[in-house]
């Protein structure tokens, strides 16, 4: 009889199994909305993110779009090899570094700042205008921000010929000058997205504890002490994580925007891993080459984001895992 009582008031592991089961499922059934607003970005990123990873075979193969991947034959890292020892590795590397490191020194501080100074604005109003007026870029498309940068600096009617042609100068023909690529592209990279990625630090801000403010205030704390001593030691983890995303995206230039303002007379500055593949790729359908360039470029921005997020965690910050 003991016995059986210990068996009734300990059910078996069995019985524990089925129960947890069926909690899980009158979660899901309970949880079904927000189920069916989550299966669609799931399967985006089933179909869209992992399902073309299988293609990444063909970069290991001799690939034809007549006699598919499966039948394909197999070269092992033969267009790896002829990508490392060819006479563009090194000139595609230096100008990608070249970009994603401007990029991340001058685009990055840029929404802090704005961030900052917005956050230090009374005027209702006036904040708002500047918040809507600085985002607004990063709703255009790549296609409408390069279509202006080629008419505000076209040698003929471009206004900022125009404005130089007023001042008593020579107009110049800035698009085909490798010096000035780099410097418009940095000044566009800003202007887009300056005004969207400073809302991810306001967002930041406004969680801030309005009582440290208030202490700090009742200590004599200048606005500028309040801003060095406060608002920026709170944004450092957000700080942190957002660099730690920039540093994994340092080689992913994307190939639209150079595509677009590049010419034969700036390929020297401008060329990137993005616009070769596009080339050797769609243009030339050399599909295998243009997949090993592809990993390549892949595996190295994980590699930078593992290890930027291991420094960071090392140097006592934050990390994304």
């Amino acid at each position: 009889m003991a016995h059986a009582g210990i068996e009734a008031g300990n059910p078996s592991p069995k019985k524990n199994a089925v129960k947890r089961k069926m909690s899980a499922f009158q979660h899901m059934k309970r949880d079904r909305q927000l189920l069916i607003l989550f299966l669609p970005g799931f399967l985006f990123y089933l179909i869209f993110r992992y399902g073309p990873l299988y293609g990444m075979l063909i970069a290991f193969k001799d690939y034809s779009v007549f006699t598919g991947i499966i039948d394909s034959p197999w070269v092992g890292l033969k267009h790896f090899i002829n990508f490392f020892t060819g006479p563009d590795f090194w000139l595609l590397f230096k100008n990608t570094l070249s970009l994603g490191l401007l990029s991340l020194i001058f685009s990055f501080p840029f929404p802090i700042i704005l961030a900052v100074l917005l956050n230090e604005v009374r005027v209702r109003w006036f904040k708002k205008s500047i918040q809507t007026i600085s985002y607004l870029p990063s709703f255009l498309s790549v296609v409408i921000i390069s279509s202006m940068l080629i008419d505000f600096l076209s040698p003929n009617n471009g206004i900022i010929n125009q404005i130089i042609s007023a001042l008593g100068f020579e107009s110049k023909y800035f698009l085909i000058d490798p010096a000035w690529f780099r410097p418009i592209y940095i000044s566009s990279d800003i202007w887009t997205h300056t005004g969207y990625e400073a809302i991810i630090y306001m967002a930041a801000i406004a969680g801030i504890s309005p009582s440290l403010y208030e202490a700090a205030k009742v200590d004599g704390a200048k606005r500028h002490h309040m801003i060095f001593k406060i608002t920026i030691p709170s944004l450092m983890p957000t700080i942190i994580i957002m660099f730690i995303l920039k540093t994994g995206q340092l080689l992913r230039i994307g190939y639209e925007k150079v595509l677009l303002l590049y010419n034969p007379m700036t390929y020297e500055v401008a060329d990137v891993f993005s616009t070769f593949v596009y080339r050797k790729g769609l243009l030339e359908a050399n599909y295998s080459y243009a997949a090993a360039v592809g990993i390549f470029e892949a595996v190295v921005a994980m590699i930078l984001l593992l290890s930027s997020n291991f420094m960071s965690k090392k140097m006592g910050g934050n990390g994304l895992w």
